[in-house]
């Protein structure tokens, strides 16, 4: 049974925060704590915390106590607060759990306070300090191109494509992370620039803000005065603020002549017909001029011819496993 003539046995917060929030930039809860606190300690005396704190006036002690020996310096109604490390203090917590669970110690006031949150995005950081490190220290990856990786971006994003499709939430979560994957590693190759050309380096800071720029520009109803109340509106605008950007003197101008051949001949028609422009099909047989016609009728339907292709491919492929898998069955009686 716990003593009843024991001191007070005080309070024990657990400061935590996030590494990838500048530090300093702590809550207020956590620096009424901290000022607050008779004693703060902190394992870790490298810890990114540590100066910002000394700083502000709060005196912190390079100090990594055991379970009993942190309720001793609570003891007497004290409050101690802990800057976790990285690791977040598994021995210490563990430690105090036990110590709780053995009913036989009286046990301060525990508190998890954290100190600074992640804001949407920020493991996106980890993602960009990972792959510097794999560009730095991986013997294939640091000897990859832009060229040489081009294959790789095709295949991840029609397997990302593949899991949309599929209706996959987690197969689509993990194509994500590899599209993206693509776009840093890339990125990061960018900041070395190419002795071969003389081209100056860009980052993948460069990249992000290069398409915020964009975004911005391009949705004038959304971050300016315009408006718009349909998707016709909001198309009507983005078309015409990506002319005024381009300034192309031809509506084929910036359709990629790599994809597939429907996707192509449709974005081919959407050019025209969003132009305005009156361009008859050109005549000519054989298999492909068909195509041609038949991926510009769905175009115009708002069909996209290959999505259409690809759903009628997969009820093909359907068809021969159940095929096959009857064949099988007869083979077997």
């Amino acid at each position: 049974m716990p003593d009843a003539g024991a001191p007070a046995p005080g309070r024990v917060v657990l400061l935590t925060t996030s590494h990838r929030v500048a530090p300093g930039l702590l809550s207020w809860p956590a620096w009424q704590a901290l000022h607050a606190a008779d004693r703060v300690l902190c394992a870790d005396g490298a810890h990114p915390q540590l100066p910002y704190l000394r700083e502000a006036g709060v005196p912190v002690d390079e100090a990594s106590p055991t379970a009993e020996e942190l309720l001793d310096l609570c003891a007497g109604g004290r409050t101690v607060v802990v800057v976790a490390t990285g690791e977040g203090e598994p021995r210490l917590t563990d430690g105090l759990a036990r110590l709780a669970g053995s009913g036989r110690i009286q046990m301060p006031d525990l508190e998890l306070l954290p100190a600074s949150y992640d804001l949407p995005g920020a493991r996106l950081l980890d993602l960009v300090q990972v792959m510097d490190r794999i560009r730095a220290e991986c013997p294939w990856s640091s000897r990859q191109t832009h060229e040489g990786l081009a294959k790789y971006g095709i295949e991840e994003a029609y397997e990302l494509v593949e899991a949309i499709e599929e209706g996959d939430r987690d197969e689509l979560r993990e194509e994500l992370g590899d599209v993206l994957l693509q776009v840093v590693f890339h990125a990061r190759i960018a900041e070395e620039g190419s002795p071969e050309d003389g081209s100056e380096p860009f980052s993948i800071d460069d990249v992000a803000g290069g398409i915020v720029t964009k975004l911005i520009h391009r949705h004038p109803h959304v971050f300016g005065d315009a408006s718009a109340s349909t998707p016709e509106e909001v198309k009507e605008h983005w078309l015409r603020t990506k002319a005024e950007e381009k300034r192309r003197t031809s509506v084929t101008e910036g359709i990629p002549l790599g994809q597939p051949g429907l996707a192509l001949a449709a974005k081919l028609a959407s050019r025209v017909r969003t132009a305005g422009l009156d361009v008859p099909l050109p005549r000519g047989e054989g298999v492909g001029y068909e195509l041609l016609a038949a991926a510009a009728r769905a175009e115009e339907a708002g069909v996209d011819p290959e999505t259409a292709l690809r759903a009628a491919a997969r009820a093909y492929r359907d068809a021969i496993r159940a095929t096959e898998e009857s064949r099988r069955g007869t083979d077997e009686g």
